[in-house]
């Protein structure tokens, strides 16, 4: 669908967009829970492949065209590094911070993308207001990072905080790189491009870096799952259809209920402490990164579409 036909979002599909933001919320979850069993570069080419399948199917189904021309190389392999070490920081923070804390962080994306497309996408510039968001954003960063304070384990939550915020400056950057592109290359070509990359460089690095045992059981294979087929696969999937079909300004906005899932989430599932200082930062990071994507469509798109500029978004996501 052409830009401009581009329509207000419908009850039913703001229903399906918090839907699928809940499922998005949900990655850090089984991250969390999946570092349990494996490390986290095994973690992360398990995911590649199990989101690759997913792909598959669908860009056959869609017929897209899956052929890699030359004049495509350099932008594939930049999108397969950018990637693949945003996923290590991703995997790596959530090794040490709480998932909770990761569900919220993942969403700080938007104020990187604010900055970044000030110096790198004509005509998108950082407006006071915006600029507003992002100070509103950092403080509740700043917030989550004391709640992580005071424990046995304090240090190496901050570590997890801070690897996890620069998981998701990567992923602003990649995300204005995308929008760079203006759409040149297939989404599912950009999928399956990460996916490889991630699987070639992970696997021999997990090889060289992780001799931690791991364990193949019902839990780690329902962590993957998750993380490949659900939010690798289908998540951005699901994604692409709504920013092909609606405003990505609303779906955005629907797109930063996000932290509160993810906090809920993990509480339920991991049983992780609902304080009140990770409540305000959430609702201080949702606030701001709001903010940061006024006026502003490329940031406007949610971790799981980070492939699908100019009007998209990744997710870990993500």
């Amino acid at each position: 669908m052409p830009p401009n036909k581009h329509r207000s979002i419908t009850p039913r599909a703001g229903a399906f967009a918090i839907f699928v933001s809940a499922l998005w919320s949900g990655n850090s979850i089984a991250i969390k829970a999946g570092l349990e069993y494996a490390p986290p570069l095994r973690l992360g080419w398990y995911r590649f492949v199990s989101g690759a399948v997913v792909i598959v199917v669908w860009a056959l189904y869609t017929r897209a065209d899956l052929r890699v021309r030359r004049s495509e190389l350099r932008t594939l392999t930049i999108l397969g590094l950018l990637f693949s070490v945003q996923l290590v920081f991703m995997n790596l923070g959530l090794k040490y911070t709480t998932a909770g804390h990761g569900a919220v962080l993942s969403v700080t994306f938007p104020i990187w993308m604010a900055i970044l497309s000030h110096f790198f996408i004509p005509g998108d510039r950082l407006s006071p207001f915006r600029a507003v968001g992002i100070v509103v954003a950092y403080i509740g960063v700043v917030v989550i990072s004391l709640d992580g304070l005071g424990g046995e384990s304090s240090g190496d939550v901050l570590l997890g905080d801070i690897l996890s915020i620069i998981a998701g400056f990567l992923l602003g950057a990649r995300l204005i790189f995308n929008a760079r592109l203006a759409g040149q290359v297939d989404p599912n070509k950009l999928l399956l491009t990460q996916a490889a990359f991630g699987t070639a460089l992970f696997i021999p690095a997990g090889l060289i870096f992780e001799d931690e045992l791991w364990l193949m059981n019902k839990e780690l294979a329902l962590s993957i799952f998750y993380q490949g087929a659900v939010i690798a696969g289908f998540g951005y999937i699901a994604n692409l259809w709504l920013l092909q079909r609606y405003l990505p300004s609303q779906v955005g906005v629907l797109n930063l209920s996000q932290p509160i899932f993810g906090i809920i989430l993990a509480w339920l599932i991991l049983d992780e402490p609902l304080t009140s200082l990770l409540w305000a930062g959430a609702f201080l990071v949702a606030i701001g990164a709001g903010l940061a994507q006024r006026r502003k469509r490329v940031a406007a798109s949610a971790p799981g579409v980070a492939l699908n500029a100019p009007s998209g978004k990744g997710n870990s996501g993500g």
